[in-house]
C-alpha cells in the first residue's frame, strides 16, 4: 500500500512539472510535482476519494522547529481557509506531531503523537492514505497515526506545505491491485452490487472462502481489513478442504504484540514462530495483508512491506484450496490470483 514515488533521470525533471507515471506496485501516479518551493499551496486536481494516496518526499531543515502539511478547502488567507487535516511535526524537546482541524478560523481539539520519525537534516517519506472515515499516515515505511475525518472529503481541494522543510516530490496515486494479476474477489462475488458499492462495506466473520485454484507456487492471496479499536487478535488460515489440517496459521495478537505463525497437522499444533523485528499492526489500522506462495515458503507483506517468511510444513500444496478468517477485525475484501 505504501509505495514510493518513482524517481526520474535528472535531465528529464523540471521544477513544478506534472507527469503521469505508474510505480512498480501498480499505484497510478496521476499527478507528481517535483521540487516545489516552500511555502507551497497547490490545487488537488482530482477528488480525494477513498483509496487515494498522497506521497511526500523531503528533507527536514537542520535548524527546523516545525513544519506542516495541510489538506484544506481553498487557499484563502483572510479569512483563512478551512483545514480538514493539519499535520504538524514539532521538534522542540523530544518532539511531537500535532494533528487538528480548522473550521471557521477556529481550531478544534489537538491529537498528539509522540512517536517522531522525522529528524533534523534527514530525508523522509510520508504517505497519507485516504479511507472513507480517516486518514492513515505512514512515515519512512512504518505506520505512524490515524486521523478520523472531521470534514467531508469532497470539500478538500488544496494541499499546503510550509515551515522549515525542503520538498523533493509530491505524488498523488490511485491505489490499485498489482499489474499482471487477475484477482478474483472471493468475498464480493457472493454479494449484491448494492452491498459491494458501500464505502464502509464489511464482510461477516468468521469467514470461509474457496480459492479459485489450489494455493501452489506463484499464487497470491490478499486480505483487506481494519483492526477494531479494542482488538485482541485475529487469524488467517490456509487449509485443505475436507481436513482439519491448517497449512498456514497467521495469528497477530495486538495486546501481546506478537505475530504467531504455525501449522496444524494430524490433530496437533507444531512449534510457534513468533520473532519479528517490529509488530506491524495497530488498533483501528487499515491493512492489506498479502500472502505469496513460493516453492519452499510463504512470504507475507502488510501494506507493501515484507514482514516475514514461513517455510512449508504442510507439503501437499496442491490440496490447499480454502481460506478462513476470524477475530477482531472488520473484513473488507479477500482476493486471490
Amino acid at each position: 500500500m505504501y509505495a514510493e514515488t518513482p524517481t526520474c533521470c535528472p535531465h528529464t525533471v523540471k521544477t513544478g512539472v506534472l507527469i503521469n507515471k505508474e510505480d512498480m506496485s501498480g499505484n497510478r501516479l496521476h499527478q507528481t510535482i517535483f521540487d516545489p518551493a516552500v511555502p507551497y499551496v497547490g490545487t488537488i486536481f482530482e477528488n480525494l476519494e477513498p483509496g487515494t494516496m498522497v506521497v511526500v518526499h523531503g528533507v527536514v531543515d537542520p535548524n527546523a522547529d516545525r513544519f506542516q502539511i495541510d489538506f484544506q478547502s481553498g487557499r484563502s488567507v483572510k479569512p483563512r481557509s478551512d483545514v480538514a487535516f493539519h499535520f504538524n511535526p514539532r521538534f522542540k524537546g523530544s518532539g511531537v506531531i500535532v494533528c487538528n482541524t480548522l473550521l471557521n478560523e477556529r481550531w478544534g481539539w489537538e491529537e498528539k503523537t509522540y512517536q517522531m520519525p522525522f529528524q533534523k537534516g534527514q530525508r523522509f517519506e510520508v504517505v497519507f492514505f485516504v479511507l472513507h472515515n480517516k486518514f492513515q499516515v505512514a512515515a519512512n515505511g512504518k505506520h505512524l497515526l490515524i486521523y478520523k475525518h472531521r470534514v467531508n472529503l469532497n470539500k478538500i481541494d488544496t494541499l499546503s506545505i510550509s515551515g522549515m522543510v525542503e520538498i523533493n516530490t509530491i505524488g498523488f496515486a490511485n491505489h490499485t491491485t498489482p499489474p499482471g494479476s487477475q484477482p478474483t474477489s472471493l468475498a464480493l462475488s457472493s454479494m449484491s452490487s448494492t452491498q459491494a458499492s458501500q464505502r464502509s462495506m464489511t464482510i461477516e466473520i468468521p469467514y470461509t472462502g474457496n480459492l479459485p485454484d489450489t494455493f501452489g507456487p506463484g499464487k497470491t492471496v490478499l486480505v483487506k481489513g481494519e483492526i477494531k479499536k479494542n482488538a485482541q487478535r485475529f487469524s488467517i488460515d490456509l487449509k485443505p478442504n475436507g481436513s482439519q489440517d491448517i497449512a498456514l496459521h497467521l495469528n497477530p495478537r495486538m495486546k501481546e504484540k506478537v505475530f504467531v505463525r504455525n501449522t496444524y497437522l494430524s490433530d496437533c499444533w507444531g512449534s510457534e514462530e513468533r520473532l519479528l523485528s517490529e509488530f506491524p499492526l495497530f488498533p483501528e489500522m487499515y491493512f492489506e495483508l498479502l500472502i505469496y506462495c513460493e516453492a519452499h515458503q510463504y512470504k507475507v507483506a502488510i501494506n507493501g512491506q515484507h514482514i516475514l517468511a514461513y517455510k512449508h510444513r504442510f507439503k501437499d500444496l496442491a490440496k490447499i484450496d480454502k481460506i478462513c478468517i476470524n477475530g477482531d477485525i472488520e473484513l473488507h475484501d479477500v482476493r486471490a490470483w
